[in-house]
């Protein structure tokens, strides 16, 4: 199975500008936990729900600051047409549950995002079971 064949397509991004509180409303909105961040369309970090509340309070900040002072900068990534099996692999090293999906080496242009969640939903064995699993193992 492929990347392409579980991924969030065309999800929204959020400019750097964007205040933290702007980015938490909407995440509550969206009820979603992560968003991709760009600077004129080209993507330069991601944030978590968890990376906003720990790097807020950790660092001081207030739901003012620019959501860009407390992103992620070293974005995780995959290509569309990626082996799940490999992006498994590179979530349990990583210790991630998201990763940016770019279409191809040559253009790299953002296309979507894959969750443990989104390769769970189309889980048909009991390998990927246990490749999910393992991805998991690190939570607590």
């Amino acid at each position: 199975m492929q990347v392409s064949q579980v991924m969030t397509s065309r999800p929204e991004f959020t400019d750097a500008n964007v205040s933290i509180q702007d980015v938490a409303q909407r995440m509550l909105e969206q009820e979603s936990g992560f968003v991709p961040i760009a600077d004129d369309e080209n993507l330069v970090g991601v944030i978590t729900d968890r990376d906003m509340a720990l790097r807020t309070l950790a660092q001081g900040k207030s739901g003012d600051d620019k959501i860009s002072t407390i992103m992620t900068r070293d974005i995780l990534f995959c290509y569309e047409q990626d082996e799940i099996t490999e992006v498994l692999r590179k979530m349990r090293e990583n210790q991630v549950q998201r990763l940016i999906v770019l279409d191809n080496p040559n253009d790299k242009d953002f296309i979507g995002v894959v969750s443990l969640s989104d390769i769970a939903d189309k889980c048909d064995s009991a390998e990927m079971a246990k490749r999910i699993v393992e991805c998991c193992k690190h939570y607590r």
